[in-house]
């Protein structure tokens, strides 16, 4: 990490103080943490074709975090979805990974339509058709650094906070790293069309009709969550 890479170094305290209070927002961005550093590795490595709108892409989406974040602590109206991501590890009944994937859910089919719209709102109508397929394909290449970081999450996150998990993933061997990186994919994949689905929308009310349609599909994904808690009136606790 260089002295450049300020979103670590927030991360990572905002971990140091999270750690201390024990305070169980750190499951999520313990995850996102690792996930950053290693596209900022990628970055470092040139991995990408264009690495510095990678690293503009990166450093505006854990700004919507910090953004969502700071609203919550004020309480001055988070997005719905980012609420139900904060307010989830104080029900000691949900399940690590279920307190995980919120948050998961939340930045990728949340935040993530909307920074990467604006990002390629800016100059989509003069890309080539080359140029956009350029994009998408370092938008995909994000998604082979989530896969090679399951593992380190599952061994450094979830096998702390639910040790007899470990037990499940001997069982499964790679079965279940698939999976989740299947499910991720499939999430960002759809985050690729309903970004450039919100550029090419050139109608105000229709913008704003097809954001709303965001938010209702990530709040949706965050009760199916939910759903699995051994807390029967978790769902109407977390969004009243």
């Amino acid at each position: 990490m260089t002295e450049k890479d300020q979103v670590l170094l927030r991360m990572n305290s905002l971990l140091e103080s999270w750690e201390a209070a024990r305070d169980q927002r750190l499951i999520f961005l313990s995850c996102y943490q690792m996930m950053t550093s290693n596209v900022l590795l990628a970055i470092q490595e040139q991995s990408f074709e264009d690495n510095v709108w990678v690293r503009t892409l990166m450093e505006k989406f854990a700004e919507v975090y910090f953004i969502a974040l700071d609203q919550y602590e004020k309480k001055s109206d988070p997005p719905k979805v980012w609420k139900i991501a904060f307010e989830a590890p104080n029900f000691s009944k949900l399940h690590v990974i279920q307190n995980l994937v919120l948050g998961v859910n939340a930045h990728i089919n949340y935040d993530l339509v909307f920074v990467l719209s604006e990002l390629l709102g800016l100059e989509w109508q003069q890309l080539s058709e080359e140029y956009r397929q350029m994009r998408y394909r370092d938008h995909c290449h994000v998604n082979d650094i989530i896969f090679q970081t399951i593992n380190s999450v599952q061994d450094q996150i979830i096998d702390r906070f639910d040790p007899s998990f470990e037990i499940v993933d001997k069982l499964l061997g790679p079965l279940d790293e698939w999976l989740t990186s299947k499910i991720i994919s499939s999430w960002r994949e759809n985050v690729w069309e309903h970004a450039v689905r919100l550029v090419d929308l050139a109608d105000e009310q229709e913008r704003l009709e097809f954001k709303q349609r965001v938010e209702e599909e990530s709040v949706h994904k965050a009760l199916e969550v939910l759903k699995f808690s051994r807390d029967a009136g978790v769902i109407e606790k977390l969004i009243l």
